[in-house]
C-alpha cells in the first residue's frame, strides 16, 4: 500500500553497516511509509537508492556536524556499537555510552518530537550496580536516553542475536552459539532472536508506536512476541 507523500515519516540509521543496522536499513527502505531513510555511519555503505541519504561521520565523540541533517526527522534506530572483548574497557564505554549520549543530544536539539529505538543488550543494568561492563554501560546509556526528554524511547534488549547470513565471527562463544544454534533455539527459544527479526521489531516501533503499550523496555521474550504479532 502507497501512503501519501505528506503523510510518509523521515527514519534515521545509526550503524547501518553493522548486522542490526544493516537488516534495519533493508526494511525501512522497503516500507512505503517512510519517506527517507538517513543512514549515518563511520563508513561508506556501498549501496544507493532512491530514498536513501548517506551520511559518513567519523567522529560520534562530536556530533555537532550532524545537527543540520537530523532536521525534521521523525525517528531514530541506533544500532552502533562493538563487542566485548574487542575494544578495550574505555573504548567500550566510549562507544556504547558516550556517543550514544553524543548522538541523542543532537538528535534532540534538531528533532525534539522523534522517537527513539536504541539496541541495548541482554543484561543491561540502569542500576549501576553490576560488574559486568557491556551491562553497566548498556544500563548507563539507557538512563542517559530516558532522561534526554524524547516523547518515546524503547529500549531493546535482545539475547543472543543470530546472524541469519554468514558471517566472520567476533569470537569464539559466537563460533560456538552459530554452530549450535538450531538446538539451542528449540531448548531456549526465549534466548535467542534472528538478526532480521529484531531490526524489523526495531523499525516497526517507532513507524506504529506499537511498543507504548508494553512500556519502554523489551526483553528478549518481548521482541519475539513482537515479531510474531507483526506476522499475523
Amino acid at each position: 500500500m502507497n501512503v501519501p507523500a505528506a503523510s510518509q515519516k523521515r527514519l534515521v540509521i545509526v550503524g547501518a553497516t553493522g548486522m542490526v543496522g544493516g537488516y534495519a536499513l533493508r526494511n525501512a527502505l522497503e516500507k512505503s511509509a517512510f519517506g527517507s531513510v538517513t543512514s549515518i555511519g563511520r563508513k561508506k555503505l556501498g549501496i544507493s537508492h532512491a530514498k536513501l541519504i548517506e551520511v559518513v561521520h567519523r567522529d560520534f565523540a562530536d556530533c555537532s556536524a550532524l545537527a543540520e541533517t537530523l532536521l525534521g526527522q521523525d525517528a531514530a534506530v541506533f544500532c552502533l556499537g562493538t563487542y566485548t572483548g574487542s575494544v578495550s574497557d574505555a573504548d567500550l564505554r566510549r562507544i556504547t555510552v558516550d556517543y550514544t549520549v553524543e548522538f541523542a543530544r543532537v538528535l534532540r536539539g534538531s528533532s525534539p518530537g522523534a522517537a527513539f529505538s536504541f539496541l541495548s543488550g541482554n543484561g543491561a543494568d540502569p542500576t549501576g550496580r553490576s560488574r559486568v561492563p557491556f551491562a553497566l554501560y548498556k544500563g548507563q546509556a539507557e538512563n542517559a536516553l530516558l532522561a534526554a526528554g524524547f516523547p518515546n524511547v524503547y529500549l531493546f534488549r535482545p539475547a543472543y542475536i543470530y546472524p541469519v547470513e554468514p558471517r566472520k565471527e567476533p569470537n569464539f562463544s559466537y563460533r560456538f552459539l552459530r554452530g549450535v544454534y538450531p538446538v539451542f533455539r528449540l531448548l531456549f527459544p526465549n534466548q535467542v532472536i534472528r538478526a532480521d527479526d529484531l531490526a524489523r521489531a526495531m523499525v516497526d516501533v517507532v513507524l506504529s508506536e506499537t511498543g507504548q503499550r508494553g512500556g519502554p523496555v523489551f526483553e528478549n521474550r518481548d521482541i519475539r512476541a513482537m515479531v510474531e504479532s507483526l506476522q499475523h
